[in-house]
């Protein structure tokens, strides 16, 4: 085993000793968002596959786009549409009145959003704060039907 292989497999071997408030900064690094119903060894590997890909680099686009086609094929669960990516430019500024206000949003540079000095990983995080419920946050700002 090289020193490479070796340290990797260290960091791995490190994660079952990590409090869980040390694993969700890392879960943090490498994901937008946490899982909805999260255990210990569910947030262990996921992390454990981020180090070796980060390491070792990760699947080929052709051996993902087979696996995912293989998987599309033989499962037996209903697939959610994938989420629109918005890419805003830096500073792009989201109005929205709400609950008689005007509600600003903006982009920073990182692709996160800032709404009365706080920072948000996403729009719904913000449509959430500002009405208390669960909104879509694109749905909420007006960039998709229905709003």
């Amino acid at each position: 085993m090289n020193d490479k292989h070796a340290s990797v497999a260290a960091r791995i071997a490190e994660l079952g000793h990590l409090p869980m408030a040390e694993l969700w900064t890392l879960w943090d690094r490498y994901f937008e968002r946490r899982p909805e119903f999260p255990n210990r060894t569910h947030v262990e590997s996921r992390i454990a596959y981020k180090l070796q890909e980060e390491a070792f680099g990760g699947l080929a686009p052709e051996t993902r786009q087979r696996l995912e086609a293989i998987g599309a094929k033989h499962s037996k669960i209903k697939l959610r549409a994938r989420p629109r990516k918005f890419d805003f430019a830096p500073g792009t500024v989201l109005l929205r009145e709400w609950g008689e206000r005007e509600h600003r949003v903006t982009v920073d540079a990182d692709g996160h959003f800032e709404y009365e000095g706080r920072r948000f990983k996403s729009l719904t995080a913000v449509a959430r704060h500002i009405t208390g419920q669960h909104w879509s946050g694109p749905l909420f700002f007006g960039l998709k039907g229905g709003a």
